[in-house]
């Protein structure tokens, strides 16, 4: 690998990172910070292990921060009632194979009460930022 090279896991488990070949090919390796570890490798480069190979958003960062995942699962948790209420009413307990997408009402109602239980409000977007959001090939 390069030198100065970062590597971190952004996948599903910790074993995506074979941390015992990376120690087989390194001469030293030494904490350089809380989360970051440098492996000087046996051609001299040194590259940069983050988390420890543990999942880097929940180890090294707040994680799924509570201020986040409690309109998440209000989400999934009032599109779980509108799905059942929709098709036990039609279909019993026949379910649609695809894709449902959550109405934006839904959405935002749900983003209104946690703004307003912070005493906050929703503005409204700018036409530039309605622009910017159906605009997939705009850069991030």
């Amino acid at each position: 690998m390069r030198d100065g090279a970062i590597i971190c896991n952004t996948g599903h488990y910790d074993s995506e990172i074979n941390i015992a070949d990376l120690e087989s090919v390194s001469t030293s390796h030494r904490t350089i910070r809380p989360n970051c570890e440098e492996y000087t490798l046996k051609s001299g480069n040194r590259v940069y292990l983050l988390a420890e190979g543990r999942l880097i958003n929940l180890a090294a960062a707040e994680g799924h921060p509570s201020e986040v995942m409690d309109m998440s699962f209000a989400n999934q948790f009032m599109s779980h009632l509108r799905m059942v209420e929709k098709h036990s009413q039609e279909n019993g307990a026949q379910f649609p194979v695809h894709v449902i997408d959550m109405p934006k009402e839904q959405d935002e109602w749900i983003a209104s009460v946690k703004l307003e239980a912070i005493g906050m409000k929703m503005d409204t977007l700018t036409p530039e930022q309605e622009s910017y959001m159906s605009a997939y090939n705009e850069s991030t």
